[in-house]
């Protein structure tokens, strides 16, 4: 099988093919990206193809240095803080999570929020992405050893918090 990063030269040389089977590899995994950070679908569906834009525009700039995969949840994450920073300029208030019929994908949502915000980061990452730690080190610009201390942090934390959640029910 080819590799992403080879696909990214095709591409770059002009290759549709090459583009088309990258947006095959990483359509849904960059959807679920934005769909376990966001409410709206529409708004997840949205950014997944807006990632793939930025992907072709900056195509010329593309360097085999990192993988294709790190490079396009970097700008994923870009872009997520943007979305982040509109919300916040339009004050929504997120929808009422005090509804009495919790389910457990609802308490670990909560959970997760609960956690600071670049160890939830580096936990989703990690777990929903299935990105190794020397991917999210060169994504978030960190060293290896503090993603592995945040990480750790971050489970304790998510652990207790459902630990507590369970104790209430």
């Amino acid at each position: 099988m080819i590799t992403d990063e080879a696909l990214m030269l095709e591409f770059q040389a002009g290759s549709r093919e090459a583009l088309e089977e990258l947006f095959a590899r990483y359509r849904e995994p960059l959807y679920g990206f934005f769909r376990r950070r966001l409410e709206a679908k529409e708004r997840a569906d949205d950014l997944t193809q807006e990632t793939f834009l930025a992907m072709i525009r900056a195509t010329s700039r593309y360097q085999p240095r990192a993988s294709v995969r790190t490079y396009l949840y970097g700008i994923a994450l870009k872009l997520l803080a943007a979305e982040r920073r509109r919300d916040r300029r339009r004050d929504t208030s997120p929808a009422n999570a005090d509804c009495p019929a919790l389910d457990n994908t609802l308490w670990v949502k909560q959970a997760l929020e609960k956690l600071d915000a670049s160890e939830r980061e580096i936990l989703m990452l990690r777990e929903y992405e299935q990105l190794s730690y020397a991917e999210i080190a060169e994504l978030l610009r960190l060293p290896v050893n503090t993603v592995r201390s945040k990480l750790f942090r971050a489970r304790m934390a998510l652990k207790d918090y459902l630990a507590a959640r369970g104790n209430e029910a």
